[in-house]
């Protein structure tokens, strides 16, 4: 029996309740409390975030940087904070980045090559450090950018550069102490590694009720 809903904040006291024989329960205890303590501290990381951000209208997204065998699993729990979840794997986005536009010779020709290329329903988003690129990347017409290590300044600057022509989504080293500094630049989205990468476990345990 579940003692509290999905995505619910709680400061302690108990989720679940179970029945059975004590063998099969202490048998798969470990296991479970590890999924459950992995994932709800997934989910306790995003909520925190999606509060810092509250009322600028900024949706949290996840990364690909999910521990191997796991990134459906972490990616729900991103959605059970009141995050956001995009690109799974390689084929459902592409991302245009730095080693991609140095091979094709700038920002603005892999833009335009993956553009041409992309399968009909596949969102193009381009990574760009300068506002160079970010002038390069709109001119191609790329419907989504993203803004890689930008601090406050660039991002505002690159936001009105844009002047909505693409959604903007800021990324790279943003934490709990600056992300609503960043929000409040006019982005549509932040990207941040450290919900699945860097998220604390939570500390659960399982008692046993002899009955």
């Amino acid at each position: 029996m579940v003692s509290c809903s999905e995505g619910e904040w709680r400061e302690g006291g108990p989720v679940a309740e179970i029945e059975g024989a004590a063998a099969s329960i202490l048998a798969a205890e470990r296991v479970a409390l590890n999924f459950l303590g992995r994932l709800s501290g997934v989910a306790t990381v995003t909520a925190s975030y999606v509060r810092a951000v509250e009322g600028t209208g900024v949706r949290i997204l996840d990364t690909r940087k999910t521990t191997p065998g796991l990134r459906a699993l972490e990616k729900e729990a991103v959605r059970a904070g009141g995050g956001t979840s995009h690109r799974g794997g390689l084929y459902d986005a592409i991302l245009v980045k730095e080693n991609h536009a140095a091979l094709a010779g700038g920002v603005g020709a892999a833009a335009e090559r993956a553009l041409a290329n992309a399968p009909e329903g596949v969102v193009v988003e381009v990574e760009c450090a300068t506002l160079d690129e970010v002038a390069d990347a709109v001119e191609a017409g790329v419907p989504r950018i993203l803004l890689d290590n930008m601090d406050i300044a660039t991002l505002r600057r690159a936001v009105e550069l844009v002047g909505g022509r693409a959604e903007l989504e800021a990324s790279g080293g943003i934490t709990l102490d600056t992300i609503r500094a960043v929000a409040e630049t006019g982005v549509d989205f932040i990207s941040v590694g450290a919900l699945t990468h860097s998220a604390p476990a939570l500390d659960f345990s399982l008692l046993l009720d002899p009955h």
